[in-house]
């Protein structure tokens, strides 16, 4: 059984950061990419940051040069998230894209409020 469990998500002054993680637990055969999404109220899912099983990695360009993304050796996800704006509120999935199958986390709220 796979599970994505995502966590560090909460409530932050603009100009700070939050450090997202999502926990991967279950054997996922053949991992092409993973990356995180988030999706503001009325708004569709976008990609915010992806990472290939080559290792290369990909930004929206709205938060390149803020956000990080990384991985560790047992597949934890991680987004670096500096100088949060307003427009960076939404819900953060985590995703991992595999051949046969797309795995999704339950998602982290991120509100960024003075």
């Amino acid at each position: 059984q796979v599970q994505l469990v995502e966590s560090g998500g909460g409530l932050v002054q603009p100009g700070g950061s939050l450090r997202l993680s999502c926990a991967v637990s279950g054997s996922i055969f053949s991992i092409r990419a993973m990356g995180w999404y988030r999706q503001a109220p009325g708004k569709q899912r976008e990609t915010v940051a992806r990472i290939l099983s080559s290792g290369r990695t990909t930004y929206a360009d709205s938060v390149k040069g803020r956000f990080t993304l990384s991985r560790d050796s047992k597949n934890t996800l991680f987004l670096q998230m500096n100088s949060l704006k307003p427009e960076d509120t939404a819900v953060y999935y985590c995703k991992v894209e595999s051949m046969a199958i797309d795995y999704w986390g339950q998602g982290t709220q991120v509100t960024v409020s003075s």
